[in-house]
C-alpha cells in the first residue's frame, strides 16, 4: 500500500469515541455513498450509509419499545449478511452489549452461549435458527424476545409478538414510531469502558469463554490499523467470512469507520469465485483455506517446477519495481511470460482487482504466499486473537517479511518469555472473561497478555510464530515437534483437505488426513477401475501410492527424528458438525486425538 492510501485512510475515519456512535457519525460523513452489496434475485443491490442508519436506528430504538435496558445482551445467531450488521449497529446504539453465535452451532451450544451471556433478546435468522431456539427457550430465564430476520419459512403461528416473537419488520415498525433522540441519548452515554460485544472464543479444548471485549479496545484497534497497513475510502471488501469471529466483525467496523463498501456473500461456498468475478472486491480478507484451494487448483495444471520458477521471478521482479530498481532485461522476459500464461489468470480467478488480501486465523505455507505474491495478489499474514481484538501485528506491500506474521500496529507492545511465549500490550487488550477469571491462557499480567503462542521476534521486529504451547508434541524420545509445520505441507497436496499430526508421548509422529474430494473424485473418474465414492478412494491403493509421494517430498525437509513414519486416511473430511473444527477451519486437536484413537493405536500396533 502507498503511504498516502494509509494516510488517507486514517483521515477518513469518523474519529468515534466508541463503537456506539460510529454509525452515526457515518452517515453524517458518507451518506449516499454505498456501504453494502448485496445479491437479491441474481442481482446485486446497493445499499447506502443513510439507508443503513435509517435501519440501525429503527432497529436499535424497536429494542428500546421492547424494554431492553443498556447494558444488557442481545445475541446475533445468523449468517453473514447485510442483516447481521443492522443488527449489530442498531443493538450497539442502544447500548446493549452484543452477543454472536455462529449459525453452524447446534442448539446446546447455543444455549451454551446464551445462558452464559443471560442474553435478554436473540436476533434468529430464520426458521432453521428459531428452531433451535424454541428447542431450548425454556431453559434460558433471562431470555424475553427472539426476533427473525428472514421469516420467509416460518410458519406463522410459531410468530407471536405478545410472546415474544416477531420479525424484523415488526421491530423496526415499533422503533419507526419512537423518537430518534431516545437512541442519541443511549448512544451518548456509552463509555470506552463499557463492554461492547462479548466473543465466545471457539476454542480447539473445553467450552467457549466469553471474552468481554470494550467500545474502547475496539475504537482504539480501528486506530491502530488504520494507521497501519490501513483501509482505503473506495475499498470494496467482500466477505464471506462469519460475522461472529472477531476478525470479521473488525473488517466490518473498519469499512464504516472509513467510508468503504462491503459485497456480502450469498452463503454458497461453491459461487466464492463466481461472485469474486461479479463484484471485482479490492479487499479479500480470508482464512487460508481459500487460498490454500485455489493454490492446489491452479499448480495442478503445471510442473511443479515451472511453478516453482514463476514464483521465484515474480516475488524478485515485484520486490525490484517496489523499490524502484531497474529490472534486468532476461528477468523482465521472463516475468512477462509467467505474466501471460499464469499470473493474469490468478489475478482473474479473484476478480482481477484485489489490491490486498490478508490470511488470518491459522497459518499458512510460506510457498503459496510467495506464489500469489508473484501473481500480483498480496496475501500477507497478520496475528492476533479475539483477545487481541483481533489483531496485534500486519504486514503491507512496502514492510513484509514472508514466513512471519509481521511487526506490531502501532500503539501495541510484543515481548517474547523466557519459555518462548507471546505477550502482547496494549489498548486493545479485552477485559478478561465473563464470568471466569481462571484461563489456560489470556492471562492478563502487569497489562501484557499471555497468548499460548510461542514464537520469536527478528533484529527487525517481525513475528514469527513457532507453535501453540499446547500443540507442542513431545515423542517418547524426548523430541519436541511443531505439528504446523508438515501439516502446511501435506495441506498443499492437491489430494489432502486436512492434515493432523499425532504423536504425543508416541514413539514416532504419524498423520491423520482426508481427501480433497473436489479433487480426488474427478481425478478416480478420469481412471480405469477406480471407484468414485470418497470413502472407497480412502482406501485405494493407486490413491494412497500419490499420497506417499507428497509424504516422503513432505519428510525429506527434515530429520529423521521428525519424519511422518504412517498415516491414516479418513473415508470422510474433519468438519465443524461432528466438532472436529471451529467455525474458522481450524482443527480441534484434543478432539481429533480422542475421537480417532483407536484408528492411531491401530498404526502403532501394526
Amino acid at each position: 500500500m502507498e503511504a498516502s492510501a494509509t494516510h488517507s485512510a486514517a483521515e477518513a475515519s469518523t474519529g468515534s469515541q466508541t463503537i456506539a456512535d460510529l454509525l452515526s457519525l457515518a452517515v453524517a460523513r458518507y451518506g449516499d455513498r454505498v456501504a453494502v452489496k448485496v445479491k437479491r434475485d441474481g442481482a446485486w443491490t446497493d445499499v447506502t450509509f443513510a439507508e443503513v442508519g435509517t435501519i440501525a436506528d429503527e432497529i436499535g430504538l424497536g429494542l428500546i419499545d421492547l424494554g431492553i435496558e443498556p447494558g444488557e445482551r442481545v445475541s446475533i445467531l445468523a449468517r453473514t449478511r447485510p442483516e447481521w450488521t443492522y443488527a449489530d449497529f442498531g443493538a450497539t446504539q442502544a447500548g446493549t452489549v452484543v452477543v454472536p453465535i455462529y449459525q453452524t452451532n447446534s442448539p446446546q451450544e447455543c444455549e451454551w452461549v446464551l445462558s452464559d451471556s443471560d442474553a435478554v433478546a436473540v436476533f434468529a435468522e430464520n426458521a432453521g435458527e428459531l428452531a433451535k431456539i424454541e428447542q431450548i427457550r425454556d431453559r434460558l430465564p433471562h431470555l424475553r424476545h427472539v426476533i427473525v430476520l428472514d421469516p420467509a419459512d416460518v410458519d406463522p403461528g410459531r410468530l407471536d409478538a405478545a410472546g415474544g416473537t416477531l420479525t424484523l419488520d415488526d421491530l423496526r415498525a415499533r422503533g419507526a414510531a419512537r423518537d430518534r433522540d431516545e437512541l442519541a441519548q443511549r448512544y451518548a452515554q456509552v463509555s470506552p469502558a463499557d463492554p461492547y460485544t462479548f466473543i465466545y472464543t471457539s476454542g480447539t479444548t473445553g467450552p467457549p469463554k466469553g471474552c468481554v471485549l470494550t467500545h474502547g479496545n475496539y475504537r482504539a484497534m480501528l486506530s491502530m490499523v488504520e494507521q497501519g497497513n490501513g483501509m482505503l475510502e473506495e475499498e470494496l471488501t467482500y466477505l464471506y467470512l462469519p460475522l461472529a469471529h472477531s476478525y470479521a466483525l473488525l473488517i466490518q467496523l473498519l469499512s464504516f469507520d472509513v467510508g468503504a463498501a462491503i459485497a456480502y456473500w450469498s452463503n454458497d461456498p461453491l459461487q466464492i469465485v463466481v461472485e469474486l468475478n461479479e463484484v471485482h472486491p479490492t479487499n479479500l480478507p480470508s482464512v487460508p483455506r481459500i487460498f490454500e484451494k485455489i493454490y492446489t487448483l491452479v499448480t495442478g495444471n503445471y510442473p511443479k517446477e515451472q511453478i516453482a520458477a514463476a514464483s521465484s521471478v515474480g516475488v524478485t521482479v515485484r520486490h525490484l519495481q517496489l523499490s524502484g530498481q531497474e529490472v534486468p532485461p532476461d528477468l523482465q522476459q521472463a516475468f512477462d511470460r509467467a505474466e501471460e500464461e499464469l499470473f493474469s489468470k490468478v489475478r482473474g480467478a479473484f476478480g482481477g482487482r484485489v489490491r490486498q488480501a490478508v490470511s488470518g486465523a491459522a497459518p499458512i505455507a510460506r510457498e503459496i504466499l510467495e506464489f500469489f505474491y508473484a501473481c500480483g495478489v498480496p496475501v500477507f499474514e497478520g496475528y492476533g486473537m479475539t483477545e487481541t481484538s483481533t489483531a496485534a501485528t500486519f504486514q503491507s506491500a512496502e514492510e513484509h517479511k514472508f514466513g512471519t506474521v509481521g511487526k506490531p500496529f502501532p500503539g501495541v507492545e510484543l515481548r517474547i518469555a523466557e519459555d518462548g511465549e507471546i505477550l502482547v500490550k496494549g489498548a486493545n487488550i479485552f477485559a478478561g472473561y465473563h464470568k471466569r477469571d481462571d484461563a489456560a491462557f489470556g492471562v492478563v499480567e502487569g497489562g501484557w497478555l499471555h497468548t499460548g503462542d510461542l514464537g520469536s521476534l527478528d533484529a527487525d521486529g517481525f513475528l514469527s510464530i513457532t507453535g501453540r504451547k499446547k500443540d507442542i508434541i513431545i515423542t517418547a524420545g524426548g523430541k519436541n515437534l511443531t505439528p504446523a509445520n508438515i501439516e502446511n505441507d501435506m495441506k498443499q497436496s492437491r489430494w489432502i483437505s486436512q492434515a493432523v499430526m499425532h504423536g504425543d508421548r508416541r514413539p514416532f509422529p504419524v498423520l491423520l488426513l482426508t481427501l480433497d474430494a473436489e479433487v480426488v473424485v474427478p481425478w478416480a473418474q478420469q481412471q480405469e477401475g477406480l471407484p468414485h465414492d470418497i470413502a472407497e478412494l480412502a482406501r485405494e491403493p493407486r490413491v494412497l501410492e500419490l499420497i506417499q509421494a507428497d509424504l516422503d517430498a513432505a519428510n525429506a525437509k527434515y530429520a529423521q527424528v521428525e519424519q511422518v513414519k504412517k498415516f491414516l486416511v479418513l473415508p470422510h473430511d474433519l468438519s465443524q458438525e461432528t466438532g472436529e473444527l471451529t467455525p474458522t477451519l481450524k482443527v480441534k486437536r484434543a478432539v481429533v486425538n480422542e475421537k480417532y484413537r483407536a484408528q492411531f493405536d491401530s498404526l502403532y500396533d501394526e
